[in-house]
Formats: C-alpha cells, sequence, structure tokens
C-alpha cells in the first residue's frame, strides 16, 4: 500500500505545483489587461491562449454589464485557492494514512 501513497503524495505535490503555476499566470494576465502590451509578444500571447479559456466560462456566469469591471480573475484566484486547500490536502492525508 506503500506505493498507493507515495503516488498520491506525488500527485499532490504536481497538482499543487501547477496550480501555484497558473494561479502567477491568471495574476500576470489581470496585470497585463491592466496596459496595452503588444498583442504580437509571445509571453502576452502565451498569457492570453493560457489563461482566456478558463476565465470566458467564469464571465459567461457573472453579471458584467453592472458595474464594468471584470471579476473574473478573482473568482478563478478563488476556486485555485479552494482547490489547493481542498483537494491537495486531502490527497496529502490519504497518502499520509497510506504510508
Amino acid at each position: 500500500m506503500f506505493v498507493v501513497g507515495y503516488f498520491l503524495s506525488a500527485l499532490a505535490t504536481v497538482l499543487d505545483y501547477a496550480l501555484i503555476f497558473y494561479m502567477w499566470v491568471v495574476i500576470a494576465g489581470a496585470v497585463l489587461s491592466w496596459v496595452s502590451p503588444d498583442p504580437y509578444n509571445p509571453i502576452v500571447r502565451f498569457i492570453h491562449n493560457v489563461t482566456e479559456p478558463v476565465l470566458y466560462r467564469v464571465r459567461r456566469w457573472l453579471p458584467f454589464g453592472i458595474t464594468g469591471i471584470d471579476f473574473s480573475p478573482l473568482v478563478v484566484l478563488l476556486i485555485i485557492i479552494f482547490l489547493r486547500t481542498f483537494l491537495v490536502n486531502s490527497l496529502m492525508r490519504l497518502a499520509a494514512r497510506l504510508l
């Protein structure tokens, strides 16, 4: 059973790092939306291509027309924090029980 415990521990660690990385990409995308970056810059295109599919799905459910402020990055960051707190910690605790 210890092999499954180590696998779950590694999976939780990789998931945690991926969520941290995506959180920083969303923050960078929000900061870039405040300025007018070069749309042909490969870094700007990467950030836009990685964040826009998730932000688009969140924007469909948020009332955007009232304030004119895009709260979708904030909602995505809160979802990432929830996943890191709930999912990663649950996987780590389950892995510790199996070891």
